[in-house]
């Protein structure tokens, strides 16, 4: 008999599957989201060092001031945009995007136009 999972070790099976193949270099770094029910978090990450290069969020104290009032959507699209900034000011223009085995819609898809607006190619 198939033992039920819950929705949240489906994801982590996901998540693992497809951190198998997707890895960030310094060249191009990883684009990685997650996402809770009240925010969403972006970070740049470099895998070979281990090291986050920049990172936005919602909860972000210089964000805060702008979400007030916006739909979650249009928050992570806010959020997208900065982590865009940010990459950019430390000379990243290309990374690999990391969806952490959420479904490409919603949230995350906004976040990831949000990227895309701010001048990331991915």
């Amino acid at each position: 008999m198939a033992r039920n999972k819950s929705r949240s070790e489906a994801r982590l099976r996901r998540h693992t599957r497809v951190r198998k193949q997707v890895s960030g270099t310094p060249e191009r770094p990883r684009l990685n989201v997650y996402r809770s029910v009240a925010e969403i978090y972006a970070q740049i990450i470099d895998d070979e060092h281990g090291n986050t290069l920049t990172s936005a969020s919602t909860i972000d104290g210089e964000l805060r001031a702008k979400l007030a009032g916006m739909k979650k959507s249009e928050q992570a699209r806010l959020v997208g945009k900065a982590v865009a900034e940010r990459a950019k000011a430390k000379g990243i223009e290309k990374v690999v995007f990391d969806r952490g085995g959420y479904r490409y819609i919603g949230r995350v898809k906004a976040l990831a136009d949000g990227a895309r607006e701010g001048g990331l190619v991915f």
